[in-house]
C-alpha cells in the first residue's frame, strides 16, 4: 500500500485547508484510514479516523467542531477538512491505513503510512 498525502501549505489563523490522501496498491476501501499529526520533539498525535465505508468516524475531542474526516472510496481518497485553523495546528500531517476494523487512535495500530504534508498556520 502506498499513501500520498497532499493539500498542506501556509494559511493564516482562522483559515482552512483540506488535506487529501490517495491510497494505491491495495483495496484501501476495505480498511480504516486515519490522520495523525506531529510537531518536532513530540510524538505523533491522533487526529481522526474513518471506517472502511466512511459511515463511522472518530475525531479527537479537542478538534471536534473544527476538523472533519471523510472518504471517497471511488477515488481511494480520504480527506481531512480543517477549519478555523489555529497556530497550534501547525504540524506535519500524516495519513495512515489500519488493518483493524475499529477506529484506532494509536499509531501502532496503523500498518501503512504516507510521508506527510506540512501545515503551517501563521498569525
Amino acid at each position: 500500500v502506498q499513501l500520498q498525502a497532499s493539500g498542506g501549505g501556509l494559511v493564516e489563523t482562522g483559515g482552512y485547508l483540506r488535506l487529501s490522501c490517495v491510497a494505491s496498491g491495495r483495496t484501501s476501501s476495505s480498511f480504516t484510514m486515519g490522520w495523525f499529526r506531529q510537531t518536532p520533539g513530540k510524538e505523533r498525535e491522533f487526529v481522526a479516523a474513518a471506517s472502511a465505508s466512511g459511515s463511522r468516524t472518530n475525531v479527537i475531542d479537542s478538534l471536534k467542531g473544527r476538523f472533519d474526516i471523510s472518504r471517497d472510496n471511488s477515488k481511494n481518497t480520504v480527506y481531512l477538512q480543517m477549519n478555523n485553523l489555529k497556530l497550534e495546528d501547525t504540524a506535519v500531517y500524516f495519513c495512515a491505513l489500519s488493518l483493524s476494523g475499529n477506529l484506532p487512535s494509536y499509531a501502532e495500530r496503523y500498518r501503512y503510512w504516507g510521508r506527510g504534508t506540512q501545515v503551517t498556520v501563521s498569525s
